[in-house]
């Protein structure tokens, strides 16, 4: 009889780990594009900015630099100009790093990074995103390789609560844009949900 109390304990305890944070979403009609309207329209914009990775803490100033070709820049550096990173998005959303610190130079560390940015320049592919809602938000669902991404907004659409990167049950990265002026975030914060590595950023209005 135990036994048999302790399996059903353990079936309720998986099958609940099991459940996705995301079971009330239901499918709702509307534009997905609506938003196209919080993609940061960045054309030399500086941020100061505070990274921690694992053990290691960087803060300085990351610069966003629309370019001539319509391709953007993010380089990060301290206020002395020792460069951390050097990346950039073209037109088409293509990535390049010119430049990473040796010591951060992973693949996985440059696949996070480059992932991170993206979703905040909201450079997603939309052709097989659609709409959902819970009692409280809209979500604008992206169908990723591992799971979805999720630009959160109000009912309306008239403000982004958040973005999160998911697995097939739970939100690994959260990232907050807030405070928009021009088309530009004042502040922005992205924190992975299942290790140390965050950043913040605060934007620095130019004298």
């Amino acid at each position: 009889m135990r036994y048999l109390w302790l399996n059903s304990i353990l079936a309720v305890l998986l099958l609940g780990s099991c459940t996705s944070v995301y079971k009330g979403l239901r499918p709702v009609s509307g534009d997905v594009n609506c938003i196209q309207q919080f993609r940061p329209q960045f054309a030399s914009t500086l941020y100061s900015t505070q990274v921690n990775v694992l053990r290691h803490h960087l803060s300085g100033l990351l610069f966003f630099k629309q370019m001539p070709d319509s391709s953007l820049r993010v380089v990060f550096a301290n206020e002395m100009g020792f460069k951390f990173f050097d990346f950039e998005f073209d037109r088409q959303g293509n990535f390049t790093k010119h430049y990473l610190l040796p010591k951060m130079d992973k693949k996985a560390v440059v696949k996070t990074l480059r992932q991170d940015f993206a979703l905040v320049l909201l450079q997603q592919p939309m052709q097989q995103a659609y709409l959902a809602a819970d009692s409280h938000y809209r979500y604008v669902v992206i169908p990723t390789e591992k799971g979805n991404n999720y630009y959160i907004t109000d009912s309306g659409c008239t403000k982004l609560e958040r973005i999160e990167k998911s697995s097939v049950r739970k939100p690994v990265v959260k990232v907050w844009m807030m405070d928009y002026k021009d088309g530009v975030p004042d502040s922005i914060r992205i924190a992975h949900q299942n290790f140390t590595f965050n950043i913040s950023m605060k934007r620095v209005e130019k004298k």
